[in-house]
C-alpha cells in the first residue's frame, strides 16, 4: 500500500518544473491535521449507511477522480490533455489512500488547478492589449462538457482569446468605448485573479469530500463548516446578525440590502453602498481591518450570539477611500430571512364564465427550524405551520379556491411536506418509504380535519424537486387537486444529515456535515417519482429544459423502481372536472395575446438551446440583439397599451423599463447598487401571466363545480357546500 502512494507522489513530483508562472510563487496548498481523519470517517459512513452502501473500491475511486476533476474544470478549459495523463495513475488510487487517512493528492492536483486558472487570467490581461476583429466569421463553443481536453497551448489560448473577445463585444454591443472595455475586463480578470489567492484548505477539501459523494449519487453531498451553516439557515430561516446584505466590491464589503426592522436599519446610521472596512467584537474591542477579505469570512465576524455587540468601521457610500471612517455599534439579533419564507397572494378572475377572487400561497422551500422544535418552541418557524396561517387569512378573506405555488421549490424537509398535505386532506398516508434493508415504512398525516376544504390547485415546474413532489403527488393521488405547469425535477430520493462535529465532540464547527441518501420515497399508489417526476394533469409551456435539467439529466440517477400501493381512501375524483378545465386552458393560450406570447417565449428558447455556439462577429450580433430588443420592446408597448391606465407607463417610462433588462455585459458587482437592485425589483414586479392562468384554471373549476352540486360532491370533501350564486 505505501509502495502505491510512493510511485504516486513520484509521479506527481516532476509537474513542478512544467509550470511557467508570472509573478511570485504562491505556496502550495496541503491539507489540514484533522482532514485526512476526517476523510476516513465520512468514507466510512458512506459506506455503511448510504443507501446503496458503495464499497470504496477502485471503481468508486475512478468516479471521485473523475467528478473532482469536472468541479475543478467542467468546461475543460483549465487542464492540457497532458495534464490529466500526468495524473491518470492516481485515477483508481484514491480509495488506497483515504483509507490510509492520507488526502495530499487532491491538494496536488488543485495546486495545478490554481495555477492553471493564473496561466488563463494572465494571458487573459495580456489578450486585452490586443485589437480584436469583429468582422470575420468566428464563433465560441457555448458548451465545452462533452468536448476533448485541449492538447497544445496554442489550442488552449485560443479558447480563452475568444472568451476575451466575447466579453469585450458584450461591452461593445452595450456603447462602452474601447478605453473603457479594456479598463473593465482588465480589472474584471484582476479580480479574479485576487479571488484564486483567497482560497483556503477548507475549500479544497470540501470540493473533494464533496466530489467523494457526489460521485456515488446526486443528491449525497459533504458541508464543511460554512457551507453546513448556511445549509442550517436556509431551513430555519433565520440567523443571528445585523440585518445586511453583504456584496463583494472590488476589495470592499459593501452593504447591499438592509432588512426591514433589523438592525443595521433600526440604527439609522447605514445605508446601502456603505463599505465595511473592519469589524470588532464587544463594545471595546479591537477593530480587525477586513479589507481584501473573502465575503464570508467577514460575514462570520459580523455574526455572532444573540444580543451580543458588534463595531463595525465604516466607509461612508459617497465618500472616497481617504475620507473619515465612522464607528457604528450594533447589538445582534435574530434576523428572520422572510423573502423565503410562504407568501400569500389574492387575484381577481372576471370572463365570461363570471368572477372569482383565487388565492395564492407561494411557497419557496419546506422549511423547519428543527433546533427550536426539538427545544419545545412553541412559535417554531415551518412550511406548514406558515401556511396554515396564511390559509386563514384567505378564508377570512372569503376566496373561493387556493392556488400553492411551488416552482422553483428544490424541496428541503419530508416532514413539512407531510404535515403540509394534512392541511388538505383528513388523515392518511402521505409518502411510502424504503430503506436500504428492503423494509417500507408509511409517512401519514394523523391530525383529523381540514385547513382548507375548497377547490385547490399545485403549480410546479422542472425546479419542483423532492418534498415539492411528495406533496403534489399526494395531492393528485387523493384526487384532491389538479397539478398544473412542467414535468417536476424527478427526485425520489430520502436524505439524512449527520454533523460530524457531534460525532467527535467538537466545541466549534469543524468538521462539517455529511448529508447522504437513505431511502427512496414511493407515491401512495405505488408508483415512484425516481426519474420521472410529477406529470401535471394540465401541461403548460415548457420554459425549462427538460432534456437536460432534472434527475434524468445525472449519469448516477438512481433507478425507477415501484412498490404496493399504501391503504388510502381518495379524498375526490377530478376526472370528470380535468377535461373540461383543459379545454378551456387550451382556449385561452390559443386566444389571449399574454399567454400566446408565452408559447412564443418557450419556442424561442428551444431554438436557443440548440445553438452549440455563439458568433463573434459584431454585425450578426448586433442584428440580433437589435431584433431582440425591438420584439421585447413591441411586446411592452402592447402590454401597456392592453393594461391601459393599470400600467400606468410612459413611452419614456417604457424605454428606461427595456434599458434596464437590456445586456450590459457587466458582472453584477459591477454595475451600480441601484441598477442592480432595481432590475430585480422590477422582475419581481412583471406580470406573472402562468400563476393568472393557474388563477383561472381554478376559477373554471369553482363554476363548474358551482353549477353541478352532484359533481362537487365527487370533487371536493364531503363538508364543503359549494351553492349557485
Amino acid at each position: 500500500m505505501k509502495k502505491v502512494l510512493l510511485c504516486l507522489l513520484i509521479l506527481l513530483a516532476p509537474l513542478g518544473h512544467v509550470l511557467a508562472l508570472e509573478g511570485p510563487a504562491r505556496v502550495p496548498l496541503g491539507p489540514q491535521q484533522y482532514q485526512a481523519a476526517t476523510a476516513k470517517m465520512i468514507a466510512t459512513l458512506l459506506t455503511r449507511y448510504h443507501y446503496t452502501a458503495p464499497r470504496l473500491d477502485d471503481a468508486l475511486s475512478a468516479k471521485v477522480f473523475d467528478r473532482y476533476l469536472q468541479s475543478l474544470d467542467p468546461e475543460k478549459l483549465l487542464f492540457l490533455q497532458a495534464d490529466i495523463d500526468a495524473f491518470s495513475a492516481a485515477r483508481t488510487k484514491l480509495d488506497n489512500a483515504i483509507s490510509n487517512e492520507d488526502v495530499r493528492f487532491p491538494f496536488t492536483l488543485y495546486n495545478l488547478y490554481r495555477d492553471r486558472q493564473v496561466e488563463r487570467f494572465t494571458y487573459s490581461r495580456q489578450v486585452l492589449k490586443t485589437a480584436f476583429d469583429f468582422t470575420g466569421q468566428e464563433s465560441i463553443e457555448y458548451d465545452r462538457k462533452n468536448a476533448p481536453w485541449p492538447r497544445t497551448m496554442d489550442e488552449i489560448r485560443d479558447q480563452w482569446r475568444k472568451r476575451v473577445k466575447n466579453d469585450w463585444l458584450r461591452l461593445k454591443l452595450a456603447g462602452q468605448k474601447d478605453d473603457a472595455i479594456r479598463s473593465t475586463l482588465d480589472k474584471r480578470y484582476e479580480g479574479y485573479l485576487g479571488r484564486i489567492d483567497k482560497v483556503n484548505p477548507n475549500d479544497v477539501f470540501q470540493i473533494f469530500m464533496d466530489a467523494y459523494a457526489t460521485a456515488i449519487d446526486p443528491h449525497s453531498n459533504y458541508l464543511g463548516p460554512k457551507a453546513s451553516e448556511e445549509f442550517d439557515i436556509s431551513m430555519k430561516l433565520s440567523l443571528v446578525g445585523i440585518g445586511a446584505v453583504l456584496q463583494s466590491r472590488d476589495d470592499y464589503t459593501m452593504i447591499r440590502e438592509l432588512v426591514p426592522g433589523g438592525p443595521a436599519a433600526l440604527s439609522g446610521k447605514l445605508q446601502i453602498g456603505d463599505r465595511i472596512v473592519g469589524v470588532g467584537q464587544g463594545a471595546d474591542g479591537a477593530i480587525s481591518e477586513v479589507l481584501g477579505w473573502r465575503l464570508d469570512d467577514v460575514v462570520s465576524q459580523i455574526r455572532g450570539a444573540l444580543d451580543t455587540v458588534v463595531v463595525l468601521d465604516v466607509l461612508p457610500a459617497d465618500a472616497g477611500p481617504d475620507t473619515k471612517h465612522k464607528r457604528v455599534q450594533l447589538t445582534r439579533k435574530k434576523i428572520s430571512i422572510e423573502e423565503q419564507a410562504a407568501k400569500k397572494s389574492e387575484i381577481e378572475i372576471k370572463d365570461a364564465h363570471g368572477a372569482h377572487k383565487i388565492g395564492v400561497i407561494t411557497l419557496p422551500s419546506f422549511y423547519e427550524d428543527f433546533e427550536a422544535r426539538r427545544s419545545g418552541d412553541k412559535n417554531y418557524k415551518s412550511a406548514a405551520r406558515d401556511v396554515e396561517r396564511l390559509l386563514g387569512e384567505l378564508k377570512k378573506d372569503k376566496v373561493e379556491g387556493v392556488v400553492i405555488d411551488l416552482r422553483n421549490n428544490g424541496g428541503g424537509s419530508l416532514r413539512q411536506a407531510v404535515e403540509l398535505t394534512g392541511l388538505f386532506i383528513d388523515q392518511g398516508p402521505v409518502v411510502q418509504q424504503r430503506d436500504a434493508k428492503g423494509q417500507i415504512a408509511v409517512e401519514a398525516d394523523t391530525r383529523a380535519g381540514y385547513s382548507w376544504t375548497g377547490p385547490m390547485a399545485v403549480l410546479i415546474n422542472r425546479f419542483s424537486a423532492s418534498a415539492s413532489e411528495i406533496f403534489a403527488a399526494a395531492i393528485q393521488d387523493y384526487g384532491r387537486g389538479v397539478i398544473l405547469g412542467e414535468p417536476s425535477f424527478g427526485k425520489g430520493t430520502v436524505q439524512t444529515v449527520i454533523s460530524l462535529d457531534q460525532l467527535l465532540k467538537s466545541e466549534k464547527p469543524t468538521y462539517g456535515e455529511v448529508k447522504f441518501t437513505v431511502a427512496e420515497f414511493f407515491r401512495i399508489n405505488g408508483n415512484t417519482t425516481q426519474l420521472r417526476g410529477v406529470t401535471p394533469d394540465i401541461a403548460y409551456p415548457l420554459l425549462n429544459d427538460i432534456e437536460h435539467m432534472g434527475e434524468s439529466s445525472f449519469d448516477n440517477a438512481l433507478p425507477a423502481s415501484q412498490i404496493k400501493p399504501a391503504d388510502y381512501l381518495p379524498a375526490g375524483d377530478l376526472t370528470a372536472v380535468i377535461p373540461s378545465l383543459r379545454s378551456r386552458h387550451e382556449a385561452r393560450m390559443s386566444a389571449e395575446k399574454t399567454l400566446k406570447r408565452i408559447i412564443d417565449d418557450a419556442n424561442e428558447i428551444a431554438v436557443l438551446r440548440k445553438r452549440a455556439t455563439i458568433s463573434l462577429n459584431e454585425a450578426e450580433r448586433r442584428a440580433e440583439r437589435d431584433a431582440m430588443e425591438a420584439r421585447a420592446k413591441k411586446r411592452a408597448e402592447e402590454e401597456a397599451r392592453e393594461n391601459g391606465a393599470k400600467a400606468g407607463k410612459t413611452k419614456a417610462e417604457i424605454d428606461e423599463d427595456l434599458q434596464a433588462s437590456s445586456d450590459d455585459g457587466l458582472l453584477d458587482n459591477e454595475r451600480s447598487i441601484e441598477r442592480s437592485r432595481g432590475a430585480g425589483k422590477k422582475k419581481r414586479e412583471r406580470p406573472d401571466a402562468l400563476l393568472t392562468e393557474s388563477a383561472h384554471v381554478l376559477s373554471d373549476e369553482v363554476d363548474l363545480l358551482t353549477a353541478n352540486p352532484k359533481l362537487a360532491v365527487r370533487v371536493v370533501p364531503a363538508d364543503l357546500r359549494l351553492t349557485k350564486k
